[in-house]
């Protein structure tokens, strides 16, 4: 009797294993079926990139990696809403800043529109979903946290302004932001497994699906003739999700969900390099929204670094840190460890970036 009863789970666990290799196989070559179909329209309309100032690479590259996702993600919000929850309001939302991308992409459209749209959006969100930033966990050691309305409305939208923004800014290599996407996916999607969220989990696992054939075509794996650019329409769109989902995952059922602080970890180096480089910039007397050579990769790269070795420190760093996050989620550790050891974390990565920068200022 119980040979039977593990058997029979044995089989159920290996068909649903085929079932979902299956699936997420059709999800990869659609993806890049978009991704070669969008790359020609993008040349036909004349959404390309050239090379200036602050990018050196050769020749006009196609911005078509946001609309391919985004194609590829509204077919599966679109055919299987019960995927995620709000999957209509996160399909609407993803086609509008895909678009309002797109059009910066394009005509380079003035910064507070594009923020404007953000903010519609983030208040579309919390208001139609009530997902909103209210439990933040026991931060200081103190009992936990809770936020009333008013400052929870605030502090989410800030929130999202910010990590869609941050996964914009470090949209600086390439496939640095594919490569950062799909650790904190899959990161998310293991912690949500293990919660018993398997459906969201699953979700994860098919972004993560979408992204890598961008990451491929974005690297010049299948020739520098096919390579495409992600654009600002597919970084904040790869930022409202992550955001999205992080928030789904931690706002939740306490039983199922992860703790707030967690989520920092899972977008680290984004939210870091971010941070830093909007303080760098207001102590200059700059515009937060002024861009410059101030991100890591810049620097790494301004030291000598060719641009693989500086994707593989980055990447590298990203996956320690999601790891730091993962492994503190997987063993319970008190949420104010994990939150003051990120600080610490954040601390250390600024003075040994500033170090750096000093360096390169003395050397020119």
């Amino acid at each position: 009797m119980g040979i039977n009863k593990t058997q029979h789970t044995f089989n159920a666990a290996l068909h649903f294993g085929k079932n979902m290799l299956i699936d997420l196989s059709f999800i990869f070559f659609y993806s890049f079926a978009a991704l070669f179909l969008m790359r020609k329209v993008a040349r036909a309309i004349g959404l390309v990139d050239h090379p200036n100032q602050r990018k050196n690479h050769k020749g006009a590259i196609p911005i078509a990696g946001g609309i391919a996702i985004c194609i590829t993600l509204s077919n599966i919000l679109y055919t299987r809403p019960e995927i995620i929850p709000n999957s209509s309001l996160l399909l609407l939302s993803s086609i509008a800043l895909t678009i309002i991308g797109s059009l910066d992409d394009k005509f380079d459209l003035n910064i507070f529109l594009r923020l404007f749209v953000q903010v519609l959006l983030s208040v579309a969100f919390i208001h139609i979903s009530d997902f909103q930033l209210q439990y933040l966990g026991d931060l200081v050691g103190a009992g936990n946290l809770y936020l009333n309305s008013y400052p929870s409305y605030i502090i989410t939208t800030v929130g999202i302004l910010a990590v869609i923004n941050a996964f914009n800014m470090i949209d600086g290599l390439d496939g640095l932001l594919g490569t950062l996407s799909i650790i904190t996916f899959l990161s998310l999607s293991a912690l949500l497994k293990i919660h018993g969220q398997f459906i969201l989990g699953h979700f994860c696992l098919m972004l993560v699906t979408i992204v890598l054939p961008y990451v491929f075509m974005n690297l010049g794996y299948l020739g520098r003739k096919r390579k495409v650019f992600m654009g600002d329409s597919g970084s904040m769109l790869l930022g409202f999700i992550a955001v999205w989902l992080l928030l789904s995952a931690s706002q939740g059922d306490r039983s199922e969900s992860i703790s707030p602080v967690t989520a920092l970890w899972l977008i680290g180096v984004p939210l870091m390099d971010m941070v830093r480089t909007v303080i760098y910039r207001l102590k200059q007397g700059h515009s937060p929204f002024r861009p410059d050579q101030n991100h890591i990769h810049y620097i790494l790269q301004n030291l000598g670094l060719t641009p693989n070795t500086t994707f593989l420190i980055i990447s590298s760093l990203a996956c320690l840190i999601a790891l730091a996050g993962v492994l503190g989620e997987t063993f319970h550790i008190l949420d104010f460890i994990m939150f003051y050891s990120f600080i610490v974390v954040f601390f250390i990565y600024c003075c040994f970036l500033s170090i750096l920068s000093k360096r390169i200022k003395n050397h020119k």
